[in-house]
């Protein structure tokens, strides 16, 4: 493989260049990258092709586990600089709105979703505290309940109805 002769780094271009792609088609979803990546597989064959050793398997074994490789590479080279974008764009995010104003609605808000829990049953009013403002899971719920989970899920479900049409009265007497 390392001799650099260029009909057979053809031919074995066009013989394995789409069985590459799809491996690579496996990790990464953007078709753009893809194509990047397998170019990048058969430019390291091309440059390395020395480091090959036929005791260690076939030559189609080694270039997928090269297409792999590289395509892992590059779906974390992607993942990590996402992750870097969205911690910065975190750090420098300016809301531009006005604190007094959100505040405020946001108390109204509370206020609106206290006054409406007073329609929900003691044991659904429970599940909804412990589940949204403790934030704990239903599964947690239920432990510290010591229920079933899926009665915490009832309960939680049925609660938010009579919350949703509690809200919804309000609302709709503020309107008249």
């Amino acid at each position: 493989m390392g001799s650099k002769n260029p009909e057979a780094f053809q031919l074995l271009y066009e013989q394995c260049a789409r069985r590459v792609y799809g491996v690579v088609r496996k990790t990464l979803q953007n078709p753009e990258s893809c194509a990047e990546v397998t170019q990048e597989v058969f430019l390291m064959v091309w440059e390395q092709g020395d480091r090959y050793r036929p005791e260690l398997g076939h030559p189609v074994s080694w270039l997928m586990t090269l297409a792999h490789r590289r395509a892992v590479d590059r779906l974390r080279a992607e993942t990590s600089r996402r992750e870097r974008d969205d911690r910065w764009g975190r750090r420098h995010w300016c809301a531009g709105v006005d604190d007094v104003t959100e505040a405020v609605l946001g108390r109204q808000d509370a206020a609106e979703v206290r006054a409406a829990m007073a329609v929900l049953s003691p044991l659904q009013h429970q599940a909804i505290s412990l589940a949204y403002f403790s934030h704990l899971t239903y599964n947690e719920v239920a432990e510290h309940l010591g229920i079933p989970a899926p009665t915490v899920k009832t309960r939680i479900r049925d609660g938010m109805k009579k919350l949703r049409a509690a809200i919804e009265a309000q609302h709709g007497a503020d309107a008249r």
